[in-house]
């Protein structure tokens, strides 16, 4: 294992960080925007991606360190809830078909990679170096996507691009609203997050010293 740690640095990327790269979502989401490409502040060795992932899917934004995203999720799930947005029947294979049934067979045969614990995430398949998860609600339909990619130095970075179909005017005028805040205060706060549990997840044992 290969490791390198960051320090956090709040960098958003341009589109072009995302739809220049091979990745095999660009194959299921012609019919989507980028809304957002982040750099992740997780380094390491070419077989390391699974421990970003695995980092990622077991997040949990109602135990964020910080004050003001956990407020503002459990602020969006009660409205949600309250006006519907988040119903059965406007999520996936109810509103909308799932990007699964795009997937070509070596999609399908890959795997997904794992399950999310809190987020209302479903994984749509995993590969050495790529990984997609799709949600659908009222207001949009949304694919999560992480990389790993080539850092020119024989290493790799870990990158994060959020892609979006939006469900009408409603949609849009809502996508539009949050954007803000996701900005400034939710994906800064994530990139924390994540790095501090990159560190734990490749924390190396201390070695006892020899007396």
């Amino acid at each position: 294992m290969y490791v390198c740690y960051i320090r956090t640095v709040t960098t958003r990327l341009p589109d072009g960080a995302h739809t220049s790269r091979p990745w095999r979502i660009h194959e299921l989401t012609q019919d989507f925007e980028v809304e957002d490409v982040w750099a992740l502040p997780a380094a390491g060795g070419p077989s390391d991606f699974p421990i970003l992932v695995e980092g990622f899917a077991s997040a949990d934004p109602s135990e964020s360190g910080s004050r003001a995203v956990r407020a503002l999720f459990a602020l969006r799930w009660k409205i949600g809830e309250l006006l519907g947005w988040d119903r059965e029947d406007s999520g996936i294979g109810s509103r909308t078909s799932s990007l699964r049934d795009r997937l070509p067979a070596d999609l399908q045969e890959a795997g997904t990679g794992p399950a999310f614990g809190a987020l209302p995430f479903t994984p749509l398949y995993m590969l050495g170096d790529e990984w997609a998860a799709e949600i659908a609600n009222q207001t949009m339909h949304g694919v999560l996507h992480l990389g790993w990619v080539p850092d020119g130095a024989g290493g790799y970075r870990g990158q994060m691009a959020v892609l979006v179909k939006r469900n009408g005017l409603f949609g849009t005028a809502y996508m539009a609203a949050i954007r803000p805040f996701r900005h400034l205060l939710v994906y800064p706060r994530l990139l924390h997050d994540i790095e501090r549990e990159w560190r734990m997840r490749t924390a190396r044992p201390q070695t006892p010293h020899s007396t």
